[in-house]
């Protein structure tokens, strides 16, 4: 019994750096694809009867496989996305872990049986990513031997699962926030060259801003182009001619 317990305090101190190793690749880098290779290369390592592990992303609707340890483990996802259903998929729909062994869900899965026959896989486990109301998945677990993953393999699973999502829902504020950034600059960039082209306007004409601006309004609606392009257009044609 002593023994049993030092082997799951040494398993869980494991997976408890392996959490803080995770978190500090994504403070430093937010390398998501890496972080992401790094869950699936671990967990088969600490999960018990875990022999290939794959990582399942749901956006708009559409399902794909980001990392994996295994091809195999690529092609049973790709074809349980083909079928429309199985353990990853339900995992992701309902937000719960899916925990089978194949010989027990004929049934259910019959065309997910087949494949898993073929590729020897004989137990499944499959933890829910819930990142928004956009993006969804699931980490999975294939064993070629016949235990079905025990209740101590899920729990490890679900800790691995909250560093994914941690590190989902991080990068995808990032990225949104980097593409606010973008959408700022373009702005300003679009209103410095409207402003320089009126000023030109302004200068030569001896309009008033309000009459510049119209002036720019006229040349892009009867061109049916962008403001912007039709002042930098302007703009660039001045300094050429005064080069």
């Amino acid at each position: 019994m002593t023994g049993g317990h030092e082997q799951l305090t040494a398993r869980l101190d494991e997976v408890t750096l392996a959490m803080e190793s995770l978190t500090a690749m994504l403070d430093s880098e937010l390398d998501l694809g890496q972080m992401l290779q790094a869950v699936c290369d671990h967990v088969v390592q600490v999960v018990p009867g875990a022999d290939m592990a794959s990582i399942t992303l749901v956006r708009d609707g559409v399902p794909e496989t980001v990392a994996s340890t295994d091809q195999r483990a690529v092609n049973f996802d790709r074809e349980q996305y083909r079928i429309g259903d199985g353990p990853c998929l339900r995992a992701a729909e309902t937000g719960q872990p899916v925990r089978v062994g194949v010989g027990a869900v004929g049934d259910l899965w019959p065309q997910f049986v087949t494949s898993a026959e073929q590729l020897g896989v004989a137990s499944f486990l499959a933890a829910p990513l819930t990142v928004d109301e956009d993006m969804s998945g699931a980490v999975n677990l294939f064993g070629f031997g016949e235990h079905g993953f025990s209740e101590l393999g899920t729990k490890i699973l679900e800790l691995y699962t909250a560093t994914v999502v941690f590190g989902l829902r991080s990068a995808r504020r990032y990225f949104a926030a980097r593409e606010l950034v973008d959408q700022l600059n373009r702005a300003l960039e679009t209103r410095a060259v409207i402003d320089q082209a009126k000023g030109i306007l302004m200068a030569a004409h001896r309009i008033t801003a309000e009459e510049a601006f119209q002036r720019l309004v006229k040349r892009s609606q009867d061109g049916n182009r962008k403001l912007h392009e039709v002042a930098a257009e302007f703009v660039a044609a001045v300094a050429t001619t005064t080069a």
